[in-house]
């Protein structure tokens, strides 16, 4: 059978190629390698003829940039938002001629992501019923699991919820092999890739959807993260992200097993952990042997500094065990500026002062920081919470930009984001 993956555009405020790959879905895709005929439509694709022609897509040094966009009119409900709204993602028009040039397929898979960006699936799916009105759609992901009742709206198909993916090989009648790595090659141009050796967190943060949509803390076969991993550099991938949401959790049996064989195969890779480490787990031996394994950016969950707010939302972790990783990371060999510390702007129950204390801590350490717009996810305490403010059964009141603009006003947040940009350069100038 003929299967059409499709990784849809972003109609957002902001967004930015930050390691953004459509992982999910190559994964569901490698289950049934040599089972079906897939096909790749990625709107995110940077590196297309198209979008390579356009100016200020260059990627960094690790493989990040900016994705082409076009600015649009603000949904009603954000017109308030004193920002530009944009579609990102390759012209709409490239995908219809995609579409009349194929042959029909026999399924649409379509990933989904944050429950704000539904505007994007549901341009997908106009476009589908119009050319192709017999192909049967799917939606996957994290807006489908989280706004069940919204995305059943949408008109597709089949909603496949959660982990579970029982019910999807039974809607596509097809046998999976869940050894199979991620369907890289369905990648025509693969400049970068990401891998997850575990699913799901032990933690429970207030904050997070993480519990909800991935559930228990497990870790993936060391053979099939291998596996992968070879299966990205013979494909010539230099960066490589880690989409894990708890990836030093049990690092004896999980992170630190997988560093030493890359280690022993000599696999040169520069590796990137964009989902955030928890630094309660860095231990001057792991910080020595992810350095030595190729571990070029270090993201950390910091939040606050605030001891009250730590313990309300989930003691992840604490300003000590912050200062401690950092100390170790530095002994490593770890470039001070290549560490950041992610602090949530926009928290409901977050005083200003507090944030900037934590601005001010992280940049005490000789460290980045970076401002991480709060969302307001469904299903999660805070997220509940934040109902006195939006309706949160309209998934773009969870938007992260907006969201913190109406809960502290424009003025606000330009002052504290002009105040983080401003610590961090003082870090070169110094």
């Amino acid at each position: 059978m003929k299967i059409l993956l499709v990784n849809p555009p972003i109609y957002d405020f902001a967004a930015y190629d930050f390691w953004v790959k459509p992982y999910g879905l190559l994964s569901v895709a490698g289950y049934l390698r040599g089972r079906a005929d897939f096909t790749l439509f990625d709107y995110l694709d940077r590196f297309t003829p198209f979008a390579a022609r356009q100016k200020d897509l260059e990627s960094d040094q690790w493989g990040r940039g900016r994705f082409y966009c076009e600015q649009i009119l603000s949904p009603a409900c954000l017109e308030a938002i004193p920002r530009y709204f944009r579609r990102f993602g390759l012209p709409r028009g490239m995908f219809e001629d995609f579409l009349t040039e194929q042959e029909p397929f026999d399924f649409v898979l379509v990933q989904t992501m944050m429950t704000y960006w539904y505007q994007g699936i549901q341009e997908v799916i106009e476009d589908v019923r119009r050319i192709w009105p017999k192909a049967k759609i799917v939606l996957g992901g994290n807006y489908v699991t989280l706004c069940d009742s919204h995305a059943q709206k949408l008109g597709a198909d089949f909603l496949v919820s959660g982990t579970n993916l029982e019910p999807l090989w039974e809607y596509l009648g097809v046998k999976p092999d869940l050894k199979q790595p991620a369907l890289w090659e369905a990648v025509e141009r693969l400049n970068v890739g990401v891998l997850k050796l575990t699913d799901g967190c032990p933690f429970n943060c207030t904050y997070c959807s993480v519990p909800k949509v991935y559930g228990k803390f497990k870790a993936r076969p060391l053979g099939r993260s291998l596996a992968e991993l070879e299966l990205l550099t013979k494909r010539g991938v230099e960066n490589i992200a880690f989409y894990d949401d708890a990836l030093l959790f049990e690092a004896e049996k999980v992170l630190v097993p997988f560093l030493n064989e890359v280690l022993k195969r000599d696999i040169k890779a520069k590796l990137h952990t964009p989902n955030g480490l928890n630094a309660r787990f860095i231990t001057r031996g792991l910080a020595e042997l992810m350095v030595r394994a190729g571990f070029k950016t270090f993201y950390l969950g910091f939040e606050n500094a605030s001891l009250q707010w730590q313990r309300h939302t989930g003691s992840k972790v604490f300003s000590d065990e912050l200062a401690r990783a950092v100390e170790h990371l530095i002994a490593a060999g770890a470039e001070p500026t290549s560490i950041t510390a992610y602090q949530i702007l926009g928290h409901p129950q977050t005083d200003v002062q507090e944030l900037e204390a934590s601005m001010r801590f992280a940049n005490g350490l000789g460290i980045r920081g970076m401002l991480a717009d709060f969302s307001p996810i469904p299903g999660t305490p805070d997220g509940e919470h934040c109902r006195q403010w939006v309706d949160m059964d309209e998934p773009l009141f969870h938007n992260k930009t907006a969201f913190p603009i109406m809960l502290l006003g424009n003025d606000e947040v330009n002052r504290l984001k002009d105040l983080q940009r401003r610590l961090n350069r003082s870090l070169t100038t110094d």
